[in-house]
Formats: C-alpha cells, structure tokens, sequence
C-alpha cells in the first residue's frame, strides 16, 4: 500500500542545507499496524508528512496504491488526503466550543454529505472510536484527554480512509488514558482492517505496533 524508494529531504537556508532524510526506504502492507520511532530529530514526522501526502521529497519515490505521488496535482493530493487518509494529532485539533458530533462531521460538511448521511457516518465513527454515545452531546472541551483523542480518531474515520496516520496521539495524555487509546488503535486495526501508521518518540508506546520502523539521525536503523 505504501512504498518509498530512497526518499531524500534537504531543506536550503540561505548558505546552508539540512539533509533530513537519507535516502529511506521501506513498504508498509495494507492492514498492517507500523510504529515509526527514533529520537527528536531524526526525521520521522517529515516522513509522516511525505507518507501524508502533506510535502514531497527533493529525490526518490512515494508510492500509494501503487501510484506515483510525485505525479500528483495539488487537487489530486488534496483528493487522497480527504479520501485515503485520515490525520490523528498529539493535540487533538478540536473546536471548543462545539459538539462532539459537529467537530466528527465537519469533513462531510466540507465535503457537500447530504445532513442525514452525515449523521450517519459520523455516528459509526464515534462508535468504532469506542467513545460512549453520552458523550456525543457534549462540547469538546468538556471532555477529558482520553475522550477528546477518540473524538479526533472518529474525525480521522468519519470518510472511511484506508490509512489512519497517528503523529504522536498519546502524547498529552497519561499512561493509563495512553493505554485507552492504544487499545483503540489495535482494534480498529485487527477488527475493521485500517492500516496504522503511528509516530511516536515512545520506545514503549512503538512496542504496541506489529512491526517498528527505527529512524535516527534521517537513516533506517
């Protein structure tokens, strides 16, 4: 499903050039739940982008679906992002001020779903995030840590993405609420079949994945 070929990524300012990433490659299987880890620094949220669709490499090659990235127009990665991936953060990214179920079916609005699909959809997503449906009703801020990463994991499944990409989703949270939404990553790997791609710094947090991918210093290790 997902494919990089030596992929490089050097940044220029001015006189001098960061090379981020050295030549990375590696694959990652439809279904699979892949953990890449390594310190601060060594590249593995620019390869979340690049996976992400959200940067390109300066050299090598992405592919997703057996399709070459780099051939895409800015409407055309737009289409993947909204379609085939779906984003989850360390910090959550929800409106305050606003419903569990407003801030899951913001997408569909964004994407023209008639308002009863939406709640449709919406709905499965928070129950396939594992978040309680009195809760639904509930402005976001009003949740705990725990509650609001699932609510951002059912916006991250409301359009039925085939990769969920996980930057650091523990990260704000305590090791029992941490274990929570592991747990719900796991399921949503092993009982509907989303393949998972979770960042993390975490050596203990990676061990929760199938496989681990180590980057230090922008290399596979």
């Amino acid at each position: 499903m997902i494919r990089l070929e030596k992929i490089n990524k050097i940044y220029n300012s001015g006189e001098n050039e960061t090379h981020v990433l050295k030549d990375i490659s590696f694959e990652i299987k439809k279904g699979e739940f892949v953990a890449i880890t390594g310190p601060s620094g060594s590249g593995k949220s620019t390869i979340m982008h690049i996976i992400g669709a959200l940067d390109s490499p300066t050299t090598g090659k992405y592919f997703l679906d057996d399709q070459d990235i780099s051939l895409k127009t800015d409407d055309e990665l737009a289409d993947i992002r909204k379609n085939k991936i779906g984003f989850v953060f360390q910090s959550f990214n929800l409106l305050p001020r606003t419903s569990v179920l407003r801030n899951v079916m913001l997408p569909l609005i964004y994407a023209g779903i008639p308002k009863e699909k939406r709640y449709e959809m919406a709905a499965s997503a928070l129950e396939s995030a594992g978040l309680e449906k009195n809760r639904w009703h509930h402005f976001s801020n009003q949740l705990s840590g725990g509650q609001m990463q699932r609510v951002a994991i059912a916006r991250a499944l409301v359009n039925n993405p085939s990769i969920i990409l996980a930057d650091e989703p523990t990260g704000n949270l305590d090791t029992k609420t941490g274990e929570i939404v592991l747990k719900t990553f796991r399921d949503l790997n092993k009982q509907y079949g989303h393949t998972i791609v979770l960042i993390t710094h975490e050596k203990e947090i990676a061990e929760k994945a199938d496989r681990i991918i180590f980057i230090k210093d922008g290399t596979i290790i």
